[in-house]
């Protein structure tokens, strides 16, 4: 007979000082209804200007299943999750927003379905709420298939469970600019996947602007692949090859027409504003890469912890720094 597994639940949180008292009460009853522990929550903070650190710290000196960290800055959604990850104890790990539009009432069925014998479980979104993030989504869908062969749908949320030997590759990668769902599927693993409504926030704005999914969503197309490098290439053989065909049948006109019709400059200041145009975006695109290989080599850590509060520790941890590589 399998014993029942020791879970915990992984939370970054920013700015969610009017979530926090309604996220805690539910996360504490499911836990309650577990079997197995003892089981954990890790909450990290990523530099929240409101009280959310402080609550959560005086919630971990009078519960001792409330790990609470604080990041020296804000790092990002994504190390703020790795930052989580690299605390957790659990045997199963539940990976979830703090925001309440990751419910915890799924938590049992997460655990339920590793149970029989999952690694990785997914949570897929069902009727999104706004139609522009919709639309985003499907855009962003289609573009990693068309053009990095990735079958990624935008409808996953952070929203998840993963087996300890997930954790340990997951934080084996030192990627700086990092994805969680796209890396979690990438690590490969016995994957299944639920479904659920997403509910509305309990309080509050979402951190994520539009200008900060674009970059999200950015950072998971170009730089987890040299695909996009691949399809310059492509591209500059199109149309170095249009070019030559361009410049037989402007000489067989010149030689056997007359008089010229191509006289005057349009022509040839058309075609210096394509190549132009051309040259700038893939020289930017190769910047890009360049300017991402550069922050990676320079070997900084992914994120330094300002504090740690949790009655398991011995002593607060006042800096502790995980490297990037």
């Amino acid at each position: 007979m399998t014993l029942p597994r020791r879970l915990s639940i992984a939370i970054p949180v920013f700015n969610e000082e009017p979530v926090l008292p309604e996220l805690l009460e539910r996360l504490r009853r499911v836990l309650d209804d577990i079997p197995g522990g003892p089981h954990e929550m890790v909450f990290v903070d990523d530099g929240s200007a409101d009280r959310t650190f402080a609550m959560l710290a005086d919630e971990a000196a009078r519960d001792p299943r409330i790990v609470a960290i604080a990041l020296s800055r804000n790092f990002g959604h994504q190390l703020a999750i790795t930052a989580a990850l690299d605390h957790v104890a659990g045997d199963l790990v539940v990976v979830m927003d703090g925001d309440l539009q990751d419910p915890p009432r799924l938590i049992p069925t997460l655990y339920a379905k590793a149970e029989e014998g999952f690694d990785v479980v997914l949570a897929r979104r069902r009727g999104r709420k706004t139609p522009w993030r919709a639309f985003l989504s499907q855009t962003y869908s289609g573009l990693m298939k068309l053009f990095f062969g990735l079958e990624m749908s935008g409808d996953f949320a952070n929203l998840s469970l993963i087996s300890r030997k997930v954790v340990n590759a997951f934080l084996g990668l030192g990627d700086l600019d990092r994805h969680y769902i796209l890396i979690v599927r990438w690590l490969g693993f016995d994957q299944a996947t639920i479904e659920f409504e997403q509910p509305d926030r309990h309080a509050g704005r979402s951190s994520y602007s539009l200008r900060s999914l674009i970059r999200l969503g950015l950072d998971g197309m170009f730089f987890q692949t040299t695909a996009l490098l691949h399809w310059i290439v492509y591209l500059g053989f199109g149309v170095a090859f249009v070019g030559l065909v361009l410049a037989l049948v402007f000489m067989y006109i010149y030689f056997t027409v007359r008089p010229f019709p191509f006289q005057g400059w349009t022509s040839l200041s058309v075609l210096i504003l394509v190549m132009g145009g051309f040259i700038i975006i893939s020289t930017g695109v190769t910047g890009l890469y360049i300017g991402k290989i550069f922050q990676q080599v320079k070997g900084r850590p992914l994120f330094v912890f300002d504090e740690v509060v949790s009655q398991a520790a011995a002593e607060i941890e006042t800096p502790k720094v995980t490297r990037s590589h």
